[in-house]
């Protein structure tokens, strides 16, 4: 999966998100902690129509630990400030 396939907003964000632990907005945190309900509640359309894409990326791309689950988010967010 390449990064061109994601949104360039979405691009930046879960960058800064993997290398440096800075929390996104409120769609890509929903997406990081597996809540389907706030990220399709928080999406613009942009996003809406790019979920697939989104979502696999998290899955293959990225380390299983930064995402998946809220305290998965919230261990991530720890380890990188103490770094």
């Amino acid at each position: 999966m390449s990064k061109a396939k994601l949104p360039q907003h979405i691009q930046g964000a879960m960058d800064r998100w993997v290398e440096q632990a800075i929390p996104p907005g409120g769609f890509l945190t929903a997406v990081l902690s597996n809540n389907l309900r706030g990220a399709f509640g928080c999406a613009d359309h942009i996003n809406l129509q790019h979920m697939q894409e989104i979502v696999m990326y998290c899955y293959w791309e990225i380390p299983g630990n930064c995402w998946g689950s809220r305290e998965s988010v919230a261990a991530w967010k720890g380890t990188k400030a103490t770094e």
